[in-house]
């Protein structure tokens, strides 16, 4: 009869060195840890694309992995690059025009504004003392402000080649995984049949629904926005419509919305003067900004019929806690969380059946 003891220093040897073996191998592959994340979200979101662009490519698996790279380089890899370097070549130039506008000094404020009801008198009244302060007071005001977004503008100057480096490195891994879906999507799924049975591998399912969900819900609409959004500006007259298109798009990713840049926006086309125009860019921002309040659920639900609280909870609640890459790690991990405990909850309930169906 073996030792009991022997025995317990057999277990907790091998689970120290499955643990130092784990550790050690994630330390090893850190620096592509966020990139193969990255891939694998993307590879998992536009896997049925992939196989529509296959079926169309005479089957060529070869031709289809090429096809999705070269797509992801102009859809993924290029707008976000072209963003950033945009804000960040435009950066001084935008600091002198904000400066030049500043020196003009603030126009008559048009008069209807004061007989709006509840907030025209007071926006009169702080017009009034906006304009009784001067140039000199208001760039005062102002130019702490300005000194505080120049310099966020160049730091983003400095992480570009980094960024880009890694936009590069996911497009890579993701072909390599487009290459081989099906067997490491086998792959996953047998691990996830080896910790929790059936379950566990209708979790790695539900996983890989609630990351096209999200893709849809989270990309399509901040195209959507930041395209109509910028269509309005450039409509309106308003300067750097390409580089603010490209702000709200950044914008519309990280979940904060478009209003950011649209509503500095329209007080500008009302401050130069141009009241029609100003209240059409007025009415435009309210549609843009929402437009996401049904347009994403619409596109959530399509790739996951999850609660739409549960997704928006995971998307806030990732990208505050891990980063960009959270807005896809977040409702993923509340998603199999949700379903699981749902599973749990109603195992082993009774079937109700209907007395009506009896009789």
């Amino acid at each position: 009869m073996s030792d009991p003891r022997s025995d317990l220093a057999k277990t907790t040897f091998v689970v120290l060195t499955l643990a130092l073996l784990i550790a050690s191998s994630l330390w090893i592959l850190r620096p592509f840890l966020g990139a193969t994340i990255w891939a694998a979200m993307v590879v998992v979101a536009t896997w049925p694309a992939f196989l529509w662009i296959q079926a169309r490519l005479w089957k060529r698996r070869s031709l289809a992995v090429l096809a999705m790279v070269l797509i992801l380089l102009l859809v993924f890899v290029l707008p976000l690059t072209l963003a950033i370097s945009t804000i960040a070549a435009n950066a001084e130039e935008v600091v002198n025009w904000f400066r030049t506008l500043i020196s003009q000094g603030p126009p008559t404020l048009p008069g209807w504004v004061e007989r709006l009801p509840l907030v025209g008198p007071r926006l009169t009244v702080a017009w009034n003392e906006l304009v009784a302060s001067g140039v000199a007071g208001l760039e005062a005001k102002i130019t702490p402000y300005t000194r505080q977004v120049t310099a966020w503008l160049f730091a983003q100057a400095g992480v570009l080649g980094a960024l880009t480096l890694q936009f590069v490195l996911t497009v890579v891994i993701a072909g390599m995984m487009y290459a081989s879906g099906e067997s490491a999507a086998a792959v996953v799924r047998r691990f996830g049949f080896k910790l929790g049975g059936q379950r566990g591998e209708d979790a790695v399912v539900l996983a890989g629904a609630a990351i096209r969900g999200v893709a849809l819900g989270v990309g399509v609409t901040a195209i959507v926005q930041a395209v109509t959004g910028g269509i309005g500006l450039a409509i309106a007259g308003v300067p750097f419509a390409a580089l603010l298109t490209a702000v709200m798009f950044m914008l519309c990713i990280v979940q904060v919305g478009p209003t950011l840049v649209l509503a500095p926006a329209v007080i500008w086309v009302f401050w130069s003067g141009s009241t029609g125009w100003g209240i059409f860019l007025l009415v435009w921002t309210v549609i843009v900004g929402t437009m996401d309040n049904f347009l994403r659920p619409i596109l959530i639900r399509r790739g996951a019929d999850l609660p739409l609280v549960l997704i928006f909870a995971g998307v806030i609640g990732g990208l505050l806690g891990f980063g960009l890459v959270g807005i896809f790690v977040g409702p993923v991990m509340l998603a199999v969380s949700y379903t699981l405990v749902d599973a749990w909850l109603h195992d082993g309930e009774p079937t109700v059946v209907d007395a009506t169906l009896v009789d």
